[in-house]
């Protein structure tokens, strides 16, 4: 389904991916002040847009997830990522709304990224121009725009996709009904930033990276991208899970070190796989990205300013064991939302499971999404059965 009003836009398929395509006549302008041309964005539907178009919502994954949030993915037979969430009878309920989810702006599911065929008939590499999350959003709202929804009911995501969610907010207050933020922050702390750039590290030290160019030569860094994912794992880990895993290393590994200690046996288990369904070079743009992400440094460093005047509703929820994303960023996120004047609730969820806990079985998280989205679409007018006002 695409809005009449873009026609510079064009639906393609391959391989059970959807994208839009732009055409060099619809570039995205980049923070960097580059235009990039032509873009494809990929993207993935569930439900149906109600007459009244009142009912969309759209989902933004995190670092190494892809638009397939509530279906298998056709590509590399992975599970949906986030079906407790997204489905029938789900808190985001498929029966009752119309569910967007796009692979972002520099990916390596569809949408335009390092992996991509430049205008040259070469892969960017790169060669790519560097993106920032305000990019990625503004890729979303062409997407978004073309598909003829003009405003958005709810705007969610988790980690990364959380970080979108409030530039969202921000940067169309006009057209986010509902925002929610889980196990994100508005800044990218200082040692998100350290792991990411360890990750980085071990990817451009792998000899098969070949300064970026290495799909022109037929190899993947795929060393490197085991431990690029592997400290990103561990970061995703409570400290009671790390225990749990480590532990037996320590007799397991006390008179022997080699390639296939537990520690090596983990990053190859999640390094080979991780590789081969997610680009290399897009881990380093979009980790990028991320530390680059300060949604306040645009407002005199003030976050409540990012916000000011807006008549988003939000909610803020953190789980207590995530390191990586603690509730005091949560709180932080609050604090500012109030001090803009923004109606705003802050929820901590009691779990064993760390910033990945947003995936698992969190019976308390996701009943307390289903009264804010509930409540939302109360205040929207829309029916329980997905209607419109």
């Amino acid at each position: 389904m695409i809005h009449a009003g873009a026609a510079a836009a064009k639906l393609q398929a391959a391989g059970g991916v959807r994208s839009l395509a732009f055409d060099a006549t619809t570039p995205l302008q980049l923070s960097s002040g580059e235009p990039l041309a032509p873009l494809s964005i990929a993207f993935e539907t569930y439900g149906a847009l109600n007459a009244e178009r009142s009912n969309a919502v759209l989902v933004c994954h995190a670092l190494t997830g892809d638009q397939f949030v509530a279906s298998p993915n056709p590509v590399t037979g992975r599970p949906a990522w986030w079906p407790r969430i997204v489905g029938p009878g789900r808190p985001i309920d498929t029966n009752r709304f119309f569910v967007v989810c796009s692979n972002v702006l520099g990916g390596s599911m569809g949408t335009t990224g390092p992996g991509s065929i430049a205008p040259d008939g070469l892969p960017y590499s790169l060669r790519l121009p560097a993106v920032t999350m305000a990019d990625a959003v503004r890729a979303q709202a062409m997407l978004v725009e073309a598909l003829g929804i003009e405003n958005l009911f709810l705007v969610i995501g988790p980690g990364m996709g959380g970080m979108q969610a409030l530039q969202w907010a921000s940067s169309y207050p006009k057209r986010v009904f509902a925002c929610v933020t889980v196990a994100a922050a508005a800044k990218q702390s200082a040692q998100n930033i350290a792991l990411a750039e360890l990750g980085r590290q071990a990817i451009m030290a792998d000899p098969d990276w070949r300064n970026g160019a290495y799909l022109q030569h037929g190899v993947r860094p795929t060393r490197g991208g085991g431990v690029a994912r592997t400290s990103a794992q561990l970061a995703g880990l409570s400290a009671q899970d790390v225990r749990s895993r480590f532990e037996g290393a320590r007799t397991q590994e006390r008179f022997a070190f080699n390639a296939e200690g537990a520690n090596d046996t983990m990053r190859q288990q999640q390094g080979a796989g991780y590789v081969d369904r997610f680009d290399a070079n897009s881990y380093l743009y979009l980790s990028r990205a991320m530390d680059g992400f300060d949604l306040a440094a645009d407002f005199g460093g003030r976050l409540a300013n990012a916000f000011q005047g807006g008549a988003t509703r939000h909610g803020v929820f953190s789980f207590s064991s995530d390191w990586r994303y603690p509730p005091d960023e949560g709180r932080e996120i609050a604090r500012a939302l109030a001090a803009a004047g923004a109606e705003a609730s802050f929820l901590e969820i009691t779990s064993a499971h760390g910033h990945d806990a947003y995936m698992g079985h969190e019976p308390a998280f996701e009943a307390a999404l289903t009264g804010f989205i509930d409540a939302a679409a109360a205040a929207r007018g829309l029916a329980l059965n997905g209607g419109g006002a």
